[in-house]
């Protein structure tokens, strides 16, 4: 085998006995010792806060009321005595830019007066506002290079954490990013423009059914599913290196067929990987409670108890930045690409979405008497209706390049959005369209099995896993947001088309109640209607199915199956209005995020199609050529003392060969020539499609031919770690 693959794999070999001391301990078992210990969260503020300035903060978080500077030099004063105590040297604003990662710029507590002597400082312009450079983030075209300033504005809704590598400690402090001109720049902007409207537009809906909600605030609990590999193999691939999945790779014979991964023992290095993960998580506040076997060999997942939604994507956020550190103190990377290995399941990152009043009501939640809780059914039909009205945006906020690779395959929805609540409450839902009496009994027991029971499928009747948006007893559950993905795109939309279902349906109830109908009864009859308008989008069986695809076309749904397909719907008046009139994004920012999408689709397709290139150019061909002259050899040389007739498997395997060596040689030349065509367009949009359709063909034609020579080739010729070396971790 090739040199680097033998001494990865000799690397494994050394490493598998642990030796002591090699992994973290936490000086006690008891979480709620430490958990939270560096967040500057209640204990803290009070600790090192004037009740003012505590005061001062909490109004912020809970009505939005603007902090002054004096009272902002105040709460930076205790936040710095509260970092120094922990040793922090360094502070930073930690903002979510739209290259999908966080970013954060580090600026030491030390400073020097003008006359030279050292001190220590930390002011509250400092805390509320700095100015990173904002040529070098994708922009859309918003900003120009030598416009480069940029602004990051403290979100006192997320609290300041410590963030600790090594023996360096920083404050970080959650911020969102702005231009000059105040335009979003980043996830966190939008989201909370989404979750102000959400609110202002579901308070008037709750107040229909009791006068004392003020406050609506959205809630996620996101599953983070993720593969480990150990660090000696994931550096023997270039592909996983640079692009993050293999782009080459024949399935082991053994993957996931015998379905003894899932909730299986999980492996010893992986374990202690978890709890070192867990230990870090719960010391920034990160409330992460599960934690097993996903299907795939070499899959996981972590999830956490739910939180408020802006609070939660910041915690998603920290927590994938903490996982890939953690990962190597144990020699272990961490792949959060939707799909790294063909063959075998991808990896998603489903949020579980609800909404709670200041009352302590989850506003999804059936209660005992589904039927009779006016509330619910409300809520629970207004959700179904805004998917209805919005599914293709919805779709577009989880279009990427990695989620292309995993949605319609067999562990994730399809890219047609629908809706699944069961058949007790579809039942229910049809006879309170058609005026009969429901079944409260029947819908009970299926909420009942949904909550207690969430891996239970019974029939498909009370939770399906193949639905891109399905109830699942208290939350809607969006299986389709890709594993590596900020969660804040697929949330913001969420949120929005929710407050522009509440806004619409208050006005029908309103109208319906200005010409005399009582409050009840124009409630019931608007909810009517929705249910006989939405029923298209509402579908209990198999959306994996081949009739799936054609039903749904029936139906008028759409199915937009690559990313620049999906993102199409970005363009048009319905997106402009669905954003503009939120106030979630202007004409101006919208056009903008669509452009980095596309910029970031386009680029990713790049960097694989020539990363391809260079690895059967430089490591597979000249393998396969070295057997291929050693088979033609030893046919000659059998030929020569008259055994031709013996040489007949050595001859099938050559000819095989060569057919397929002329399949990548040919698909090479088509994959250039089409790469060079996609370069040549000036459009972003007609460049994404170029790749898409026909760069991605000639990738895929490639990486079949090589595959399949993976299974002819000497194993010890073959220069790449092989899916059986690397999924199962060791």
């Amino acid at each position: 085998m090739s040199l680097s693959r033998f001494n990865a794999l000799q690397t494994i070999e050394n490493r598998l006995e642990p030796l002591p001391g090699e992994f973290s301990e936490n000086g006690s078992s008891n979480i709620a010792s430490y958990f939270g210990e560096n967040v500057f969260g209640e204990e803290a503020m009070k600790k090192h806060l004037p009740e003012k300035a505590y005061l001062g903060v909490k109004a912020a978080i809970q009505n939005h009321q603007k902090l002054s500077r004096e009272l902002a030099d105040v709460i930076a004063a205790g936040m710095k005595e509260w970092a120094q105590e922990k040793n922090c040297t360094h502070f930073a604003h930690w903002f979510q830019p739209l290259t999908g990662k966080t970013a954060e710029k580090h600026d030491s507590f030390f400073t020097m007066t003008h006359d030279g002597r050292v001190i220590e400082e930390f002011t509250g312009g400092a805390l509320v506002q700095q100015e990173p450079d904002g040529s070098s983030f994708p922009s859309g075209g918003m900003r120009s290079t030598f416009e480069a300033r940029g602004y990051t504005v403290w979100d006192p809704s997320s609290p300041a954490f410590i963030m600790q590598v090594g023996e360096g400690k920083t404050l970080c402090i959650p911020t969102i990013f702005v231009t000059f001109d105040g335009r979003a720049q980043d996830y966190k902007l939008p989201l909370l423009r989404s979750q102000n409207f959400l609110e202002n537009a579901a308070v008037p809906v709750c107040q229909l059914f009791d006068p004392k909600v003020t406050k609506v605030t959205a809630t996620l609990g996101w599953e983070q599913e993720y593969f480990v590999v150990d660090d000696a193999l994931f550096n023997a691939r270039p592909d996983l290196q640079l692009t993050g999945r293999t782009l080459l790779g024949r399935p082991a014979t053994k993957n996931q067929q015998l379905e003894d991964h899932y909730f299986g023992s999980i492996p010893e290095r992986v374990y202690l990987f978890m709890r070192d993960l867990e230990i870090e998580s719960h010391k920034l506040g990160i409330p992460v409670r599960t934690r097993h076997n996903e299907v795939a060999p070499g899959q996981y997942e972590v999830a956490p108890v739910f939180e408020e939604i802006n609070v939660a994507i910041d915690h998603n956020q920290l927590l994938m930045d903490v996982m890939e550190r953690v990962a190597r103190r144990h020699k272990l990377r961490v792949l959060f690409h939707e799909k790294p290995f063909a063959g075998i399941n991808g990896s998603g990152k489903h949020n579980n979405w609800s909404m709670g009043a200041n009352t302590g009501v989850n506003l999804l939640s059936p209660g005992n008497t589904p039927s009779r809780n006016l509330r619910f059914l409300t809520f629970f039909v207004n959700t179904i209706m805004a998917v209805y009205k919005h599914a293709d945006i919805l779709r577009a906020s989880i279009a990427h390049a990695g989620n292309d690779h995993r949605l319609g395959a067999n562990e994730a929805p399809p890219a047609i959005i629908s809706v699944f609540i069961g058949q007790a409450l579809t039942k229910l839902l049809g006879q309170i369209a058609n005026g009969k009496k429901t079944d409260d009994a029947a819908v009970q027991r299926a909420i009942d099995l949904i909550s207690k029971l969430p891996n239970l499928e019974l029939d498909n009747t009370d939770r399906n896993r193949t639905s891109p948006f399905a109830f699942t007893g208290n939350k809607f559950e969006i299986r389709a947001v890709g594993s590596s993905q900020n969660c804040a795109g697929p949330m913001t939309v969420m949120n929005t088309m929710m407050g522009l279902q509440l806004t619409d349906f208050k006005n029908d109830v309103d109208k319906l109640m200005a010409k005399g109908t009582e409050k009840e009864e124009a409630i019931l009859m608007v909810l009517k209607n929705y249910i006989r308008k939405m029923k298209s989008i509402l579908f209990e069986g198999n959306n994996y199915s081949d009739e799936w695809r054609e039903e749904a076309a029936e139906r008028g749904l759409s199915n937009h199956t690559n990313t620049p397909a999906a993102l199409e719907v970005l363009r048009t008046k319905h997106a402009q209005d669905f954003f503009g009139k939120s106030g979630v994004l202007n004409e101006r920012e919208l056009d903008a995020f669509l452009n980095v999408q596309l910029h970031a689709y386009c680029t990713k397709l790049d960097i694989e199609a020539q990363t391809l290139e260079e690895l059967v150019n430089s490591s597979v061909m000249p393998a396969v050529i070295r057997y291929q002259t050693e088979l033609a050899d030893n046919i000659a040389s059998l030929k020569v003392i008259g055994l031709d007739d013996s040489a007949g498997y050595q001859k099938d395997k050559l000819e095989r060969i060569n057919d397929n060596v002329a399949t990548i040689s040919e698909g090479l030349k088509k994959m250039r020539k089409a790469l060079e065509k996609a370069h040549a367009t000036d459009d972003l949009h007609e460049e994404a499609h170029l790749l898409c359709d026909e760069v991605k063909p000639q990738m895929e034609l490639i990486r079949e031919a090589v595959d399949t020579l993976e299974g002819i080739v000497d194993d010890q010729y073959w220069p790449l770690v092989k899916y059986r070396e690397i999924l199962f971790v060791r």
